[in-house]
């Protein structure tokens, strides 16, 4: 019969195998993920058993007695078996194998968890950093070893794997050909992190779209110095050069140095430009005891269900939109000029969206879809404060929105939404040439000269 591993051993081997079984690397990272944590609350449950007992597991226990002026007391008792117990962490619940202890004389209570599991605030943040850091390289092992001893460390050869694996992948995926994409709206944001010594926080760009059909892509990611207009022109600039092509829409905030990018990278676009982030930037003029009546009625300038079920989209739906925006400057001018202003400031760049198919509103009208997903980067990162380098911030960014994008809706395509897309798409990037061009002399000249 085969000898039964100890639980430590057995969810190393576990670890270890995930990477011969051919699996996708996402798959792969959130099983380590997991069973790195279960790695070591374990390893840190088996020390504490070892500590209490003054013996290391299968070491016989020395007739030292129990006041011994020595550093290690050895109680007597033995153990006895695990029992199964399950523990909360961000990656959603493990369960780990609690030692039984037989004939001590003291109650065994672990410090880490005390008489009843329910979370482990401190493993679980250093489950995360070290999962982090990891992407370093070797720094996992010394995340581990310094909290826990050396031996709550994963092997080195599948440290290495994780690692290289990843930088590898991700480099892939910078230089895949773009040509087959075909985007109908396209969504840029940035999201800053620490990645260099003594450094302000610096941006990472990030990409992602809807494409004809309807399904959502994640496109494009890389790191930069900031957001000023040749950092974005060049991240727009490498996606083009890769193949892809203008898409219809370009969504995005309202920083300057983007939209200038996106305008010249992809001048045949149209653009609009997030609602959500001009919702703040008008309400941060606003004091405190107005901000909701304000907020209210700036939302109500873009709710269309006065309009009843026969509104359709295109430039009469923009004009509507446009009076309420100038009776919304009516009313508030005189209290708050500066929002006022904020809001008429790139006016038309909010009502484009009302060009495009009425069920495709509400999610083409803001960009804060990509910001929850980098909310989740920045939630899985805090705990280190900065990152040890480029490389392992860009890759890690990566495998969480490499890893989220296999969960994003698409958006639905009915028949009629599909024939706006397709004017759109004609009018927009396939204009019709002109029958007699300017330099060409007309027709009837032609055959008079004839």
């Amino acid at each position: 019969m085969a000898r039964r591993l100890p639980p430590v051993q057995a969810i190393r081997a576990e670890i270890d195998a995930l990477f011969t079984e051919g699996r996708d690397l996402v798959e792969v990272i959130e099983d380590v993920a997991r069973l790195g944590a279960r790695l070591i609350i374990q390893t840190a449950v088996e020390a504490e058993v070892d500590a209490f007992l003054g013996r290391a597991r299968y070491q016989r226990a020395a007739a030292t007695p129990a006041n011994s002026s020595e550093e290690t007391t050895v109680r007597p008792g033995h153990r006895n078996g695990h029992c199964p117990t399950t523990v909360k962490t961000t990656s959603g619940p493990i369960t780990i194998a609690r030692p039984k202890l037989r004939g001590t004389t003291d109650k065994f209570a672990s410090r880490l968890f005390g008489a009843g599991v329910t979370r482990t605030h401190a493993l679980e943040t250093l489950v995360i950093a070290s999962f982090v850091r990891g992407l370093f390289v070797r720094d996992v092992e010394g995340a581990l070893a310094d909290a826990l001893g050396p031996e709550a460390a994963l092997s080195k050869s599948t440290v290495s794997t994780i690692c290289q694996t990843i930088v590898a992948e991700y480099d892939a995926w910078c230089r895949r050909d773009l040509a087959a994409v075909e985007l109908d709206y396209l969504f840029l944001d940035a999201s800053h992190f620490k990645m260099h010594d003594g450094q302000r926080a610096e941006p990472i760009l990030a990409a992602w779209g809807i494409t004809t059909a309807g399904k959502p892509v994640f496109v494009g990611l890389a790191a930069a110095g900031g957001e000023s207009t040749d950092a974005w022109h060049d991240f727009l600039t490498d996606l083009a050069g890769r193949g892809l092509r203008p898409p219809l829409l370009v969504i995005s905030d309202g920083a300057p140095g983007l939209i200038s990018a996106a305008e010249q990278v992809f001048s045949p676009s149209l653009r609009q430009r997030c609602l959500v982030h001009r919702a703040r930037n008008v309400l941060a003029k606003v004091s405190a005891g107005d901000q909701a009546e304000v907020k209210a009625a700036y939302w109500q300038i873009f709710d269309l269900t006065d309009l009843g079920e026969d509104v359709e989209p295109g430039q009469q739906l923009v004009d509507w939109v446009q009076r309420r925006i100038d009776a919304f400057a009516e009313t508030w001018a005189g209290r708050y000029p500066a929002a006022v202003k904020c809001l008429l400031s790139d006016r038309q760049s909010l009502t484009t969206y009302l060009r495009f198919p009425l069920e495709h509103h509400k999610r083409v009208r803001h960009s804060n879809f990509i910001e929850r997903t980098f909310g989740e980067t920045r939630r899985r990162v805090k705990v280190i404060g900065r990152f040890p380098g480029e490389t392992s911030c860009v890759s890690l960014v990566w495998a969480v929105l490499d890893r989220a994008a296999r969960g994003w809706r698409g958006f639905t395509m009915t028949s009629k939404g599909l024939r706006i897309l397709q004017d759109l798409r004609r009018a927009l990037l396939h204009p019709p040439a002109q029958l007699h061009p300017a330099d060409d002399p007309p027709l009837a000249s032609v055959t008079e000269a004839a």
